[in-house]
């Protein structure tokens, strides 16, 4: 289906957070999904997936996770200056305010006239696959989508130790995550504990392990890998469908 597109701003803490939200063009109410970028925040690679994503009847609402430390707009290019900045940037984001702006755009999209009530998901790539499974804890959310989410095994998200991991006990969301088997942000030790914490906290889950590197869904950059990115694709969409009763 067709889609459209919008900015809005919200201010959490003083700070305006650029939302950018991409909707079927007609009918609805859809569930609602919290996007979140790498950290390059929302350049074509991002928006095309939440392009997409809205496509297969979401309401797809997209942070710049940034917002606190670059002017609103801000695209990081992804070289070598590119990934120094967005790795300080992240760095410099205290963990508690990642978790302020969740709380926020979850509450947009639970407003929102075009999300269905008891409808909300999560989906990120690299930092946002961890952002995704963070914001998942919120009471409500019924899926995440977490695609090579780093720093969920060591703690390391922002300023501050994350425990996403200690947390995942409280989860009751379902959980899918995607690996490459090649990437060394999470090497197989860190998929291990990983996907040994979700089991033991009993949070019904699935993984897909590919032969890729790290952001290999990514289609502008030398890591992308369009056969492993479609055969996710193919177990994404279905996962979501049946996160929210077979859409």
């Amino acid at each position: 289906m067709q889609v459209k597109r919008r900015n809005l701003g919200l201010t959490v803490d003083d700070s305006l957070m650029r939302l950018y939200v991409v909707e079927p063009d007609t009918g609805g109410p859809y569930p609602g999904l919290l996007y979140y970028s790498d950290i390059y925040q929302l350049g074509g690679p991002i928006t095309r997936v939440a392009d997409r994503l809205a496509g297969y009847g979401y309401v797809v609402a997209a942070p710049e996770i940034f917002h606190r430390l670059e002017p609103i707009g801000t695209v990081i290019e992804p070289d070598e200056l590119g990934r120094l900045r967005g790795n300080d940037n992240a760095r410099r984001t205290e963990v508690a305010h990642y978790d302020a702006d969740a709380r926020a755009a979850l509450e947009w999209l639970s407003t929102a006239d075009s999300v269905a009530p008891g409808q909300l998901g999560t989906f990120g790539f690299c930092i946002g696959g961890h952002l995704a499974l963070r914001a998942a804890l919120n009471l409500g959310v019924r899926g995440a989508v977490c695609c090579y989410p780093t720093g969920i095994h060591s703690g390391k998200l922002g300023r501050g130790v994350a425990d996403t991991l200690e947390r995942l006990n409280r989860l009751s969301a379902r959980v899918l995550t995607v690996f490459g088997s090649q990437d060394p942000h999470v090497p197989p030790e860190g998929r291990d504990t990983i996907l040994k914490t979700l089991d033991a906290a009993g949070v019904p889950h699935k993984t897909l392990l590919y032969n890729a590197n790290h952001t290999f869904m990514r289609d502008d950059g030398y890591r992308y890998d369009p056969v492993a990115t479609d055969q996710a694709w193919s177990e994404i969409i279905p996962f979501l469908a049946e996160t929210f009763g077979g859409r």
